[in-house]
C-alpha cells in the first residue's frame, strides 16, 4: 500500500507546486503590466492635466478597454496616485545610490542630492504642475495635502536625516538639531518647485548653487575629535612668559 500510495503523493506535491508557480507567475506579469499602465498614465496626466484626464484617455493610451483597465484601478485618483509613488521611488532610488557611494563625504552627498533632486523637478515640471493641480482638488474637497505630501516623502526625509546624522558621527557636521536642518532642506526643494511650477522659471542654476551653498554651509569648518573643547588662538609666547614672571 505504501508503494502504491508514493506516486500519489508526489504527483500531488508536483501538483501544488506547480499551481503555485502558475499563480506567482500571473502575480508578476500583473503587477509588470500594471507598472506599464503607470506609466503610460503618467504621460497623460503630463498631457492633459489632472483635470481632464480621464478613465477613457487613459486605457486609450495603454491600448486596452476601460473595462480591463477596472482590473488594475478603481478609479483615476488612484491612478495618478500610484503613479506618484512611482516616479518617488525612482528618485528615491538616485538618492540611495549617491548615498551609497563611499568616495563622498557627508557634506558632498548632501549636496549632491539636493543638486539632483532640484534638477529632476526642473526636468519634471510639467508633472509638478499636475501635482499641485492635484493636490489643489485633495484642498477644495476638505482633504489635508500637507500630509499627503509628507506621507510622499517620508522616505526622502528619512535618507536625508541618516546622511546629516552619519557626517555628525564622522565630524564632517558639527553638532546641530537634525530636525532643523531638514525643515531647512525641505524649505529650499519647497522653493524650487515653486520658482519651477508655479513661476515658470527654467533656470536652476541658482537653484542649485544654492544647494551646494547649504551643503558647504552645514559642514564643519574644522573638525576636532570628540571631547576636546577648542582652544581658541594660542597667545603668543611672549605674553605667557610675562604673565609667567
Amino acid at each position: 500500500m505504501r508503494d502504491m500510495e508514493l506516486p500519489k503523493k508526489t504527483l500531488h506535491m508536483y501538483t501544488n507546486i506547480k499551481t503555485e508557480a502558475v499563480k506567482l507567475s500571473i502575480t508578476i506579469e500583473h503587477e509588470k503590466r500594471k507598472r506599464e499602465i503607470l506609466e503610460k498614465a503618467l504621460d497623460v496626466f503630463v498631457d492633459e492635466g489632472y483635470e481632464d484626464t480621464t478613465f477613457q484617455k487613459i486605457a486609450e493610451r495603454c491600448g486596452i478597454t476601460r473595462t480591463i483597465l477596472y482590473l488594475y484601478f478603481k478609479n483615476k485618483r488612484e491612478i495618478f496616485s500610484f503613479s506618484i509613488k512611482l516616479f518617488m521611488e525612482k528618485l528615491e532610488l538616485s538618492i540611495r545610490e549617491i548615498v551609497a557611494d563611499a568616495a563622498r563625504s557627508q557634506s558632498d552627498k548632501l549636496s549632491a542630492i539636493l543638486g539632483m533632486v532640484v534638477e529632476t523637478c526642473s526636468a519634471q515640471r510639467r508633472l509638478l504642475t499636475v501635482i499641485l493641480d492635484y493636490l489643489g482638488h485633495i484642498r477644495a474637497a476638505g482633504g489635508d495635502p500637507d500630509e499627503r505630501v509628507r506621507r510622499r516623502t517620508i522616505r526622502m526625509r528619512h535618507i536625508l536625516a541618516g546622511v546629516l546624522i552619519e557626517g555628525q558621527k564622522k565630524g564632517d557636521f558639527p553638532p546641530f538639531s537634525v530636525k532643523v536642518a531638514g525643515d531647512l532642506i525641505y524649505s529650499l526643494i519647497e522653493a524650487a518647485i515653486f520658482r519651477i511650477a508655479v513661476l515658470g522659471h527654467e533656470d536652476v542654476s541658482v537653484l542649485v548653487e544654492a544647494a551646494a551653498l547649504l551643503g558647504t554651509s552645514l559642514r564643519s569648518s574644522e573638525p576636532r575629535p570628540r571631547g576636546r573643547p577648542s582652544q581658541g588662538p594660542s597667545r603668543p609666547a611672549a605674553s605667557r612668559e610675562g604673565r609667567a614672571s
